[in-house]
Order: structure tokens, then sequence, then C-alpha cells
């Protein structure tokens, strides 16, 4: 009799952590979500990623902009940087960004040291700025990968989506990866 309590203490305690790996909220994560359909939901896992950008084309100086995040900050989506090729209604402004700085590279006007913390970005995936997501990823002692998907890939046009860093289980992650 005393085999099979400790067969069913060890059963018990096997399948307690394998729901705790499986289950528990611990893998930090990029989540991009539908907002009004949360089962198209992506995940990107958070541990090498080291930012993204966001790239579209302006609605009003038909240019394209790439916004630049960092996430590896633990407190959310930091925007450091955004370059775009000309002015227009609704771009930044020096001005308007204690502590950024202004470059001109070629063609390109960037904004640096944006640094405002981000805890959701919330967006809609343009009709005509064709949107873009390119992930940047850090491995030791190589260059950096780089993937790139077009939004409307990945969600209808004018489809609202938040992006936000999380810590998701393993199985949900395993359900929605997108890389």
């Amino acid at each position: 009799m005393g085999k099979n309590r400790v067969f069913i203490a060890i059963s018990i305690i096997i399948i307690f952590l394998a729901g705790a790996i499986f289950f528990v909220p611990a893998k930090r994560v990029l989540q991009i979500q539908n907002r009004k359909n949360k089962k198209e939901t992506y995940y990107v896992n958070a541990k090498n990623l080291e930012g993204f950008d966001i790239s579209y084309t302006h609605s009003v100086n038909k240019g394209r902009v790439h916004d630049h995040y960092s996430t590896m900050n633990k407190k959310g989506l930091f925007l450091t940087s955004s370059s775009f090729v000309s002015y227009g209604a609704g771009m930044p402004e020096l001005e308007e960004t204690p502590g950024a700085s202004f470059e001109i590279q070629g063609d390109t006007y960037i904004l640096k040291n944006i640094n405002r913390l981000v805890h959701k970005l919330t967006m809609a995936v343009g009709l005509i700025a064709n949107h873009t997501i390119s992930f940047y990823f850090y491995q030791k002692d190589k260059e950096s990968q780089v993937l790139e998907y077009s939004l409307k890939d990945l969600f209808a046009p004018q489809t609202s989506i938040t992006l936000e860093i999380k810590r998701v289980s393993l199985i949900s992650y395993i359900k929605r990866n997108l890389k």
C-alpha cells in the first residue's frame, strides 16, 4: 500500500509541474492582437528581441516613416527614434520631444533619443499606408536577424490592433507564435 501512495504522490507532483510549465504565464513575448477579435493574436518571443520598426506611408507627405521601438526595457515598449523623408502634418517636431536630437542622413530626417514609454501601442492597419513590422533579434557573435511582415497579411485592413509586452503560458506561445 505504501508504494501506491508514493506513486500517486509522484504522479500528482509531475502533473502539477507539467501544468505549471505549460499553463503559468512565464514566457515574455511581444503580443500583437486584434482589439475586437482576441482570437487574432500573434506572439513574438521577446527573449532576444531587440526591438521592432513599424513602417508606413504617411497620409499627408506620402513618404515612408519608420518608427523604431525597443523591447529591451522590462517596463514596456520605448519609441526610440523616427525616420522619414519629408515633413507633413502630424510628423514629430524636435521641440515636442525633450531630450531628442535631430539628424539628416542623405534624404532622410531622423529624430533620435525620443525615449517615450508606450505600455500599449494601439494602431489601425491602413488601407493605403502599407504598414509593415520588422523585428530585430540579437544573436550572440552573429549579425542581428531581421524578420519583416506586412500587417495586412496578418490582419484585415482597418483592423484596430495593439502591441504590448506580456507574459504568456508556454502552451499559448506555441499556438500563436508568429516566427
